[in-house]
């Protein structure tokens, strides 16, 4: 890692830190926070918690998702599993609980996530739900101290835009999977089709230095030159919209509960969050999108001249659901 790189992520710990702790301030006293949730649904279980420990714009319904790609390639079980961009943990937590009912064993599962607090909110949580298989590691997305070739599935469940160097975590996730290994990605806001990208609103709750998108055609070729081939994308547009017009319905809903978790600039914030999101996807200039890719046997850094054709990549319908 280069100084520049180093200088810049440690302007990202505080950066990230300070944002997600003005939106998301209660989960930063976890401990009451559950009670107000276990009050709210009744239900002590992790399931209960009702992905409220995770959130993102697609909540537990993106962790369905990658749990799905995962499942169809590991059937059975899978010995490692990498969430990257981790935050509270949430998101690796559903996941290994929804690999868990279909019959699918995580035999180790780690978070990495570059905020101290974070990490310590997650490591908490897991604790406190005794969840030994999960191990949060409080590092770079670029530079994680595993070594090569250690896992089979790397997930990023809406932190791709957290990512201002999102190539390099991509070469990354390459060095960490072994060959043949499962790279799974729920980009949310990240990807765009606009030359000029979107617009004030979405700036405005999405601000620079904290999101960073990347046009849809340059996230191909940063997976082609990590070395991943048989890039697979579903795109998502008219499911994430439905979502987010669900989830706001939700919070309208249940206002005074959200309020009592959250308080009540938390949820002014996270409505508006939401809704310039849906916005800039009912425009089409954030191209919310499912991607899955596998990891060549010899993931070279410069495939320009690569010594095995590179798979074709595979467009689903609009109608995914």
């Amino acid at each position: 890692m280069t100084r520049s790189s180093e200088r810049q992520d440690v302007d990202q710990t505080s950066t990230q830190h300070a944002y997600h702790r003005g939106l998301f301030p209660a989960l930063y006293d976890w401990e009451r926070t559950e009670r107000a949730i276990v009050e709210f649904s009744e239900d002590s279980r992790p399931s209960g918690l009702l992905g409220l420990d995770q959130m993102g714009h697609f909540g537990p319904h993106g962790c369905d998702l990658v749990a799905e790609v995962v499942r169809e390639a590991f059937p059975r079980r899978v010995p490692a599993l990498c969430e990257l961009g981790s935050g509270f943990g949430g998101a690796l937590r559903y996941t290994v609980d929804r690999l868990a009912a279909h019959g699918v064993g995580v035999g180790r599962a780690y978070g990495v996530d570059l905020v101290p607090e974070h990490c310590a909110v997650s490591r908490r949580i897991s604790a406190r739900q005794g969840r030994a298989a999960v191990t949060e590691i409080c590092a770079s997305a670029t530079d994680v101290p595993l070594p090569d070739g250690s896992l089979d599935v790397v997930t990023v469940t809406g932190s791709m835009p957290h990512f201002p160097r999102p190539g390099e975590v991509l070469c990354e996730a390459a060095r960490l999977l072994r060959p043949g290994g499962l790279l799974v990605l729920t980009e949310e806001v990240s990807l765009t089709r606009s030359p000029r990208g979107p617009g004030a609103a979405f700036r405005e709750r999405h601000p620079p230095g904290v999101f960073f998108t990347t046009p849809v055609d340059e996230r191909l070729e940063q997976l082609r030159r990590a070395g991943f081939i048989g890039t697979t994308e579903r795109p998502l547009r008219q499911w994430a919209i439905a979502l987010l017009e669900e989830r706001l319905k939700v919070v309208s809903i249940f206002r005074g509960s959200a309020d009592g978790i959250y308080g009540e600039r938390s949820v002014d914030s996270i409505r508006a969050t939401l809704g310039t999101a849906r916005n800039e996807f009912r425009s089409g200039r954030i191209v919310p999108m499912l991607l899955s890719a596998r990891r060549a046997a010899d993931p070279r850094r410069d495939t320009a001249a690569p010594t095995a054709p590179t798979a074709p990549t595979r467009r689903q319908t609009e109608g995914f659901h």
